[in-house]
Order: structure tokens, then sequence, then C-alpha cells
């Protein structure tokens, strides 16, 4: 073994006990949560001792501050939270029905291109790195990338559909929770988010490793064909999470664009009042975009990043030597993760108790530091004990000599970026910072200069994310080529656990803010789940950021794997074929874009016209003596959603194969180099010119400072300028920029799944002429 500390049942018995240890934190963070009823009290008596049970917890939710104990309000949370269940629910359900003939329809054509390399051979075939040896047949290939894209598919779906069911679930207990102070609500939102990222930190990981060993039983020590067959299981993840990004982003702001434009723009009414027929639609929005997309996501980025690096080092010395516990250092780096933000998450929940509004967004940030330096400590212990103290790494052809101590530095490159990234978000997305509270002065004059203040700002937070991610890259890949560069990504999503709670935490305080207003609470109330959603804001830029920074790293790890398996020597950009493939690349997210924004434009102006009839004709409704019709909005949403979502989703599906197939493998490299370049660029300033935007009108609406009150109140011609800004850049943060880090790596996961195809087949019209 080369003196690695760690022996290989060592690293099979860790890695699933970590995993099994994440679900179970998570079951138990849910168990805590559940104890928040959503019954009042009184129909528990018959427990005895005025409803206090034998495991001594109280029914009886604690008195308001005002005096009272007004049970219809707790009536009215349930069935509101009932009624967003139902339509997030329904939504997914509805999706994942299209979704399911696209998944069958992409696996028998995997099963056919790969099939087709060898005529559907199934005798032994020279291996791709290693003539003189035999691998298995072309076909086994087919038939287990097959497999594996199902799984990586199905594992996705499920993650996404938990997470919505968790925040669903948490929204209107976090509400009620309010009620006893803002601490008590943070962290039932806290809570309620790590739920869902312990599940889908350990689920995809569990997954993957019971795959690898599945397939081990048939590939035995074709390591190379078995680790090349498992990359299904990123394309599957990625593939879901892109129709759930693109799905769920069109639904939330089509929503999202009609109750403001109509509700407050035009009249004048509060956010999430529930005379506003788009409120429901709004809320369910948040739940199936920003939840269920969010880790479907990084879901997707997790099984990709994993998959390169597994990919580079089965044909590297620890594949071709056979070093078990070296080859699953990708996977024990997660292991370690969640044991890392297992103990962090305590630290926002068990050692420390947030007493004041101004202490959350800092107990936030404080789990990205811990978890991050932590998790250092983590990856030295691993990198000392998992290999060995020198070994070779595969480097286009040739074997480049690494030792361990170089593998630890490019994690930690990665981990330390992705703090980086987040930090640099939130400085250009929280409103306690100058540039939103710039974007916010702005407003004095207009909405036009609002917008432009708000795009100077994403154009400008480009520039250090960028650079971090550059040194990353240098850095990685000078210790350790390729797969230096798809364990800085691993090292990026390593805190993945706790990256996901504080992501999902920010929709759930949205929507447990969105259910105090409508069920009727009082001001104080309604000001805690305001402050706990703008700190929440700014969480979910941090997310965005996180996911758009990795999603750079894992597609050039995955660029590096396909150049490798199409037998690429080298990508010259001076040559016709790679120019024209990179000048289209990068026009890509260009397009992919535009797709997008018109489809949120096109769903939102149903959504107005519907609203501003809804007004116009329902006698007593801006008066409150009348209920809207919140179902037909739902439906509009719907609707809108799953028709819009497949062109774009196309785009980046057909791209790929249509490229290889009729252009080859160096225009297809040129292509996913030209759209990684771009589209990083555009989905961080998409996403951070949306997320200032937002705050800036949180900002105007709070008035916290003597700055804020002269903008103000919430009405005035400022703040209405700022809604307006925060409209434009709904789509921008929640629909455009978060699906264009799934478009880079998708497309690159798709080349590297079809290489053998396209080296074999590619180039029809190339060969043509």
């Amino acid at each position: 073994m080369g003196g690695v500390i760690l022996p290989d049942i060592g690293a099979e018995i860790l890695i699933p006990l970590c995993a099994i240890i994440g679900i179970g934190f998570s079951l138990f963070q849910w168990l805590l949560v559940s104890k928040v009823k959503l019954v009042p009290g009184g129909r528990d008596a018959a427990a005895g001792n005025n409803g206090v049970r034998k495991n001594g917890y109280n029914d009886y939710l604690i008195e308001e501050e005002e005096g009272l104990n007004d049970h219809n309000v707790v009536l009215k949370c349930a069935d509101i939270q009932s009624a967003i269940s139902e339509g997030a629910t329904s939504f997914l359900l509805t999706e994942y029905k299209y979704v399911g003939v696209f998944m069958i329809a992409f696996a028998i054509l995997i099963f056919l291109f790969l099939g087709s390399v060898e005529g559907f051979s199934t005798k032994a075939q020279p291996c791709t790195y290693d003539p003189l040896k035999t691998c298995k047949p072309a076909l086994a290939t087919a038939v287990f990338s097959t497999v594996s894209f199902l799984l990586g598919a199905i594992t996705s779906v499920i993650s996404g559909f938990l997470g919505m069911k968790i925040a669903t679930y948490a929204n209107a207990r976090t509400t009620l929770e309010a009620r006893k102070g803002v601490g008590k609500a943070f962290i039932t939102a806290f809570r309620s988010g790590a739920v869902m990222g312990f599940l889908l930190a350990a689920n995809g990981l569990l997954v993957l490793f019971i795959a690898i060993n599945l397939f081990k039983i048939y590939y035995g020590d074709d390591w190379a064909g078995l680790f090349e067959a498992i990359t299904g299981y990123g394309l599957g993840g990625s593939s879901m999470a892109l129709f759930g990004r693109v799905g769920g982003g069109i639904y939330t702001k089509a929503a999202d664009v009609g109750a403001d434009l109509v509700g407050k723009v035009e009249r004048n009414i509060p956010e999430d009042d529930p005379r506003n027929p788009a409120v429901i639609a709004d809320n369910v929005g948040d739940n199936v975009g920003d939840i269920a997309g969010m880790g479907s996501d990084l879901f997707g980025s997790y099984a990709e990043s994993s998959c390169a690096a597994l990919v580079v080092a089965s044909i590297s010395s620890f594949g071709i030597d056979h070093e078990l516990t070296p080859m699953l250092y990708p996977l024990i780096i997660s292991s370690v993760g969640i044991l890392v933000c297992l103990l962090t998450t305590l630290f926002a929940t068990d050692f420390f108790e947030i007493k004041a509004v101004k202490e959350i967004e800092p107990a936030l940030k404080k789990q990205l530091i811990i978890s991050t330096v932590l998790m250092t400590v983590g990856i030295a212990i691993v990198s000392w004990i998992a290999l060995p103290s020198s070994f070779t790494i595969f480097n286009f052809g040739t074997q480049k000599v690494v030792k361990n101590w170089q593998l630890f530095l490019c994690v930690a490159v990665g981990l330390w970026a992705g703090l980086i990234i987040g930090f640099v978000t939130e400085y250009y997305t929280s409103n306690a910072y100058s540039p939103v509270q710039d974007v916010a002065d702005s407003c004095r004059t207009g909405a036009a200069t609002n917008v432009i203040f708000g795009l100077a700002l994403g154009y400008k937070s480009v520039i250090i994310p960028i650079f971090a991610i550059a040194v990353s890259i240098f850095v990685s890949f000078t210790f350790a080529a390729m797969y230096g560069i798809a364990v800085a990504a691993l090292g990026m999503l390593s805190t993945i656990a706790t990256g996901l709670a504080i992501d999902a935490y920010g929709p759930i305080s949205d929507n447990a803010g969105g259910i105090a207003e409508m069920a009727g609470m009082s001001h104080r109330i309604r000001e805690r789940t305001d402050a706990l959603d703008a700190a929440g804001n700014t969480t979910a830029a941090i997310g965005k950021g996180f996911a758009i920074g990795s999603a750079a790293l894992v597609s050039l790890a995955l660029f590096g794997a396909f150049v490798s398996r199409a037998s690429i020597s080298i990508v010259d950009v001076l040559t016709p074929k790679v120019f024209i493939g990179l000048i289209v690349g990068a026009m890509l997210p260009y397009w992919f874009s535009a797709m997008t924004m018109k489809s949120v434009g096109s769903a939102a102006l149903k959504m107005v016209e519907e609203v501003r009839r809804q007004f116009n004709t329902i006698p007593g409704l801006m008066e409150g003596t009348t209920k809207p019709d919140y179902a037909t909005c739902v439906k509009i949403s719907t609707d809108a959603s799953i028709k819009e979502m497949i062109p774009p989703g196309a785009l980046v599906m057909l791209t790929p194969l249509i490229v290889g197939i009729f252009f080859g493998v160096e225009t297809l490299s040129g292509v996913l180099a030209g759209s990684l370049v771009s589209g990083v660029q555009i989905a961080i300033s998409a996403s951070n010119t949306g997320g200032a935007w937002d705050n800036a009108k949180k900002y105007i609406e709070a008035g916290a400072s003597e700055h804020a009150r002269t903008l103000g109140p919430k009405g005035s011609d400022a703040h209405k300028a700022a809604v307006i800004g925060d409209t434009i850049g709904d789509p921008l943060k929640d629909t455009s920029g978060p699906s264009l880090n799934i478009l880079i790596k998708l497309m690159a996961v798709e080349s590297l799944v079809f290489a053998p195809f396209f080296a074999t087949h590619g180039g029809l019209l190339f060969k043509i002429l």
C-alpha cells in the first residue's frame, strides 16, 4: 500500500458509517422541529396536566407578548402551510412526470450510443489507456453507464423532493416560534435547513459508495472501466437539477413578479398580503425553486466532482496498482465533511443562543468560518492517513509524481476559495455594507438609476471570485494536474451540508414571514420574520456563489477528463475547428439566459393580468371581505413553468450531442471551454445583481438606519423604484444565474459520458468535407 495508514477495510467502513451518521443526525433535527405543534393545545387537554405530556414538552403555544393566546392564528398558519405544501407537491409531481419521460428516453440514448462504439460486441477490448491489457466490452460500459445515470437522476429527484417537503413542513413552525423570540424561530428554521443539508450530502455519498461496490463485482480489476461507467451518476444528477432549477425558477419568479408589480407597486399593499391572489403561488415558488432546485443543483456538483476525481484516479497509480483507500480519497473527504458539518451545526443550535436580530447574520457567517477551519484540519488528517507519501497522477498521457501534502493543498485551496467567494458575495449583496446601500440611495432619483447602479455592482462583484477561482486552478493544476482541480472542487463542496442548511434557511424564513402576514399576526412578529428573511437573502446569495464557484472547478475537471477520454493530445485555440467551438460556446450562456428570462417574463405577464383581473372584478377583495382565487394563480405558474422549461433544457442537453456528432471532439472541446469561461462570469454577475436589488428594497423597508428612513417608508417613490429593481433582479438571481452553473457542468459531464462515441463516430461534417 506504500505507507497508507488507513487500511482498505477502514475506508470501506468509514464512508458508509459517516453517511449513516449524517442521515441519523438529519432525522434527529427533524424530530426536534416536529415538536413545534401546528394544533391548538386544547385538543390535547385529555393528556392531563393542562396539556403537558409525559415526555415533558407542552403542546400549548406560548402566549403572544400582547397577552393573547389566539388559537385561530395557529389554525390559520396550519391552513396556509397546508396550501403551500399541496401546491409545491402538486408542481413537483407534475414536473417529475415530464422529467421521468426524458430520463427514460435519455437512458436509452446513452445505452445505444455507447453500445454502438464497438458495434454492441460482447468481446473484451484493448484498454483505452493501456492497449496491452484487455478490458470489459463497450457494451458493459453502456449498460453500467445507463444504470448509474438512472441512479443519479433518481437520487437527485428524491433529494429535491425531500428538501421541499421538509421546508414546507417547517415554515409555519418557524412563524409560530417567532412568538417566543427571534432566537427560537432562527433555531427552527436552521434545523429544518440542516435536515435537508445532511440528508442530501449523506444520501449522495451513500448511493455513490454502494454503486461503486456493486459495479466492482462485475468489473473486478478493470477500475478504469468501472469509474468511467460511474460518470453517468453525475450526468443523471445534473440532468434532473437542470429541469428542477429552470422549472422551479420560472415558477417562483412568475408568481413573485406578478405579486410585486400589482400588489406592491399598483395597489400599494404589503408583501405577502392575503388579499393578493399571487401570494400562495409566490410562497410555493420559494420551495420548488430555491429549495428543491438548489438541492438538486448542489447534489449534481457533488456527484460530478466526485466522478471527475475518480475517473482521473482510476488511470493514475491508485487505479493501476489497485490501491483502494487512496482511490476512495474523494469519498473519504466527503465523509469527514459530514462529521465536520455536524459539529458546526451545533454551534448555531446548541452551543450559542441568538438573543437579538443583529446576531442572526453573524451566526450564519460563523457557520461558514467554523466549518472551513475544522474541515482544513480534517483534510490534513485524511491526506495523511489515506494517501501514500508519494504517488503518480495521470496528466494528459504522462504520469506526474505528486506528494500527499501537495494534494492536501489542492483540496484546501478549493475549500478556502469557496469561503472567499462566500464573503465577497455577502459584501456585495448584504444591506449591511456600502454597495447595497449605494444601490438603495440611487432609488431617490427613480428606477432607472437604481437599475444602472445594480448592474454596475453585479459586474464589479465578478472580479474577486474569478481571481479566487483562477488561483485555485493554478495551484491545484500545478501540484496534481486535473485530479488536483477535481479535488479542489470537492474541497469547496466538502462542507455542502452546512452550505445547504444555510441556503435552505433563507426560503424557510421567507415563507415564515409570508405566513405571519397572511395569518394576521402582530407587527412585532412580522419584524422578527423579516429580520430572519433579510439574513436568509444574503445567505441564499452566498449559496449561489458556492454553487457557481464549484461549478467552474467541476466543469474544468470534467473537461480535462473528457479531453483524456477522447484521446485529444492538445486543444489548440488557433485551429479553426476549436475556435469556432470556443466562440459558439461563449455565446450559449447568453442564449440560455435569454430563453429563461423571456420565459419568466411570459409567465409573469399572464400572472399580472390574472391578479389585475381579480382585483378589478372580485367585489370586496381590496377591502378584505372576500378571499382571492389562489388556485388559478398557482395553475398559471405551474403550466407556464412546465411548458417553458423544455426549450432551455433541450438547448443544454442537445448541444454536446449535435456538436460531438457533426463537428467532432475538437470543436466540442472548444464549446466546453467557451461556455465555462463565459457562463461563470454571467452567473456571478446575475446572481449578485439580483441579490443586491432585493436587499436594497429590504433596506428601505426596514428603515433600520437614519439613511434608510430618509428613503422610506413603504410606498414612497424611492421604495417603488426599489421594488422595480427587485422585480427585474428576481429572474436574474433565481432563474438565469443559478441555472447557468448547471449549463456549464452538465455539458461537460455529458460530453465525458459520450466521449467514446464522439471519438469513434463523431465529426461527420468534417469527414464529408
